[in-house]
Formats: C-alpha cells, structure tokens, sequence
C-alpha cells in the first residue's frame, strides 16, 4: 500500500516538474548567440538571479531522483537470479563417457596406431606366451 501511495506522489512530483520546467523563460539566443547571431553578454546567455521557477525546479529535480531511488528499493521483492523460478533441465538416465587422461601433465595422450600397411591382421599375444611372469 505504501508503494502505490509513494507512486502517487512520484507521479504529482514528475507533472509539477514539467509545469515548472516550461514555464521558465529561455535565456534567448541558444546556439544563434554562440555565432553572433544575437547579441549576449556571456556565451551562455546573461545570468539572472535565482528565481521562485528555478528554485522549484533545483528542489523538484532532488525529489524526482530521490523518489525514484525509493521506489526502485520498495519495488524490490527479494535478491535472487533472473531464472530463479525456472526449474532445472530434466536429468538424463545416461553420463557422458570420460575423457582420457595423460599419463604424464602436459604429455599428450597417446594417439591409436595406424593400421598395417600390409593388410595383415595384429593378433593379440596370450602373456603366458610372451615371457612375462609376475
């Protein structure tokens, strides 16, 4: 409830800062006097004293700032991600196949042999065969 009452109050801040923003005189001239188009006293127009108008629109302008900053604070429901209510992906029944490591860091893996170029067919020798005992 509080929110509503200070956007209703933000919103009468924004009209009152137009009204008093186009009511203002122009300092005349604009870019024509930067060109000696018109005559001026300084290269931004003369300086007036500070009157009721921009009074209002230096105090309007903190409360339009301010306001927003606050309402940007209430409006705030809770910290959190921007797909916070979006469920996860389904698991999936499988897991991928591990990579090979290297034996050695920095080593690359071994790579497959090529076949044999001459069409013969390596077998697989039996380690009782090869002379091996542990």
């Amino acid at each position: 409830m509080l929110y509503y009452a200070m956007l209703a109050i933000y919103v009468l801040i924004c009209a009152a800062l137009l009204v008093v923003v186009l009511l203002q005189q122009g300092k005349g001239g604009g870019i024509a006097a930067g060109f000696g188009g018109a005559s001026s006293q300084t290269a931004f127009g003369a300086r007036a004293g500070a009157t009721v108008l921009t009074r209002a629109t230096t105090v309007l302008g903190a409360l339009f700032m301010v306001g927003a900053f606050a309402l940007t604070l209430m409006g705030r429901v809770g910290g959190g991600s921007v797909v916070g209510g979006i469920g996860g992906p389904a698991p999936s029944g499988t897991e991928a196949p591990a990579l090979p490591m290297p034996a050695t860091p920095g080593v690359p893996a071994p790579a497959t042999p090529p076949p044999p170029a001459d069409g013969d067919v390596p077998t697989e020798q039996d380690p009782a065969e090869s002379g091996d005992s542990q």
